[in-house]
């Protein structure tokens, strides 16, 4: 009878470290969950502000002025290749 009642202390002891260690590792878990959660948050946000700034910076109106201070021209007719054309393919 001792030796049952010494066993069944040893093994409420030992399932109490078990829980503790396990409300330990999930409440690190969680934490480190939230955050990976912010982080993921965080760069949500930064790719749709750096998509409107990507947005703004290429709008033709914008883009036209700086070019021509640069001298640049639309492309002509002559600076375009053709499409579907045989001569374009390779010269078979």
């Amino acid at each position: 009878m001792r030796m049952l009642i010494v066993s069944s202390a040893f093994l409420a002891l030992a399932s109490a470290f078990l829980l503790y260690g396990l409300n330990y590792e999930t409440r690190r878990i969680e934490a480190n969950l939230q955050m990976l959660e912010r982080a993921a948050d965080k760069a949500k946000t930064d790719i749709a502000i750096l998509k409107a700034e990507r947005a703004h910076l290429a709008r033709p109106e914008r883009i036209e002025p700086l070019a021509r201070t640069y001298g640049l021209v639309p492309a002509g007719r002559n600076q375009l290749a053709a499409t579907g054309d045989e001569d374009s393919a390779g010269g078979r």
